[in-house]
């Protein structure tokens, strides 16, 4: 992307920026090559060094692109290498970038971010996790956004044709409230060491909420979730609802309520799973003609929201509170990535 050499008037910049499609409808702080400079600052390596290549348009995304548009959204610098781990993990071909950037779906990315970045960033993790009010949880999600617009090409009514879109499209980042959890965090139980910087990318459809005070035992919580958790709106592949992959965002007070029942967090994913089941007889005659045409005709009488307990996944996050968070991963088909974090030279 080229950088910034318009009106130095705030007004006319968001108008000129605009008017070249180069903002997500909110104000941008202009790309100078001056704010560029102080972006890569907290780079260790080229600012030409490609990253990915980002679907429809397949354009180079290089650290002084990301950089740009890490600057239109308002990140400090710090938050510039947590931008390109997230960039780089939606690029990967399982993330499925090309058909979410693309679809008629209301799917975006979700970044979770893990580890000691999040906290030197003071990301948030806690209370209104998934809303506003934390720069860096809201411009790093921006920023993803506006790399797969201004990059990418996903523009919408030209690539992006979401019927109705959401609001995580603008952004949807946090941080796993990792100090708060009974069990192993998400980026630990995806093979990387405890005291790792990881982003992890989801393609979500939505976010429902599951408030959840009344039950005490595992089983009845877990039946409150796997039950929200059947919407038949959301069919994937392989008679699934969804992509098979479903994220369940649990705040402390509900996490330890498992957690002093005995209950590991592959427990409790096996608890879900178990109760998770639509019948198939419980859709209309013609979405059940619809998923046999989905499994090539093989005989399906239940739908599931994965195909196996361990690829549900869960994350602690969140403040007081028992409402949690059901994301249900797009079912036009995508998986949850990984990637670590470049270790930044300074913030």
């Amino acid at each position: 992307m080229e950088l910034w050499q318009g009106s130095d008037d705030v007004e006319a910049a968001q108008d000129q920026l605009e008017a070249a499609g180069l903002t997500d409808g909110l104000p941008v702080i202009p790309a100078t090559p001056e704010r560029v400079e102080r972006m890569l600052a907290a780079l260790n390596g080229d600012p030409a060094e490609l990253v990915a290549e980002l679907p429809p348009l397949w354009e180079r995304a290089t650290w002084r692109d990301i950089a740009v548009n890490a600057v239109m959204a308002g990140c400090r610098p710090g938050y510039l290498p947590i931008v390109g781990a997230a960039i780089e993990a939606i690029a990967a071909d399982e993330f499925g970038l090309m058909s979410i950037a693309t679809t008629t779906g209301s799917v975006a990315p979700v970044a979770i971010v893990n580890g000691p970045s999040a906290r030197a960033l003071m990301m948030n993790s806690g209370g209104n996790a998934l809303g506003p009010g934390n720069r860096a949880n809201a411009t790093i999600g921006r920023a993803i956004s506006l790399s797969m617009r201004n990059i990418g090409g996903a523009r919408p009514g030209e690539f992006d044709m979401a019927t109705l879109g959401q609001p995580a499209k603008y952004t949807c980042c946090f941080a796993e409230n990792e100090d708060a959890s009974p069990w192993p965090a998400l980026h630990v139980e995806r093979g990387f060491p405890r005291d790792a910087s990881v982003v992890t990318a989801i393609g979500a459809s939505g976010i429902v909420e599951v408030a959840e005070a009344c039950s005490d035992r595992p089983e009845d919580l877990a039946q409150t979730f796997a039950e929200s958790m059947l919407i038949a709106g959301n069919l994937g592949r392989d008679g699934l609802l969804g992509s098979g992959e479903p994220l369940v965002v649990l705040p402390p007070e509900l996490a330890q309520v498992f957690a002093d029942a005995g209950c590991s967090k592959d427990d409790v994913k096996r608890l879900i799973f178990e109760r998770a089941i639509m019948p198939l007889e419980r859709l209309s005659p013609a979405v059940q003609k619809y998923v046999q045409e989905l499994v090539d005709g093989r005989k399906v009488e239940v739908l599931h929201v994965a195909r196996r307990p361990e690829d549900i996944l869960i994350v602690v996050a969140g403040g007081v509170g028992a409402k949690a968070a059901y994301l249900p991963t797009w079912g036009g088909g995508t998986k949850a990535v990984s990637r670590r974090v470049r270790q930044r030279s300074r913030g």
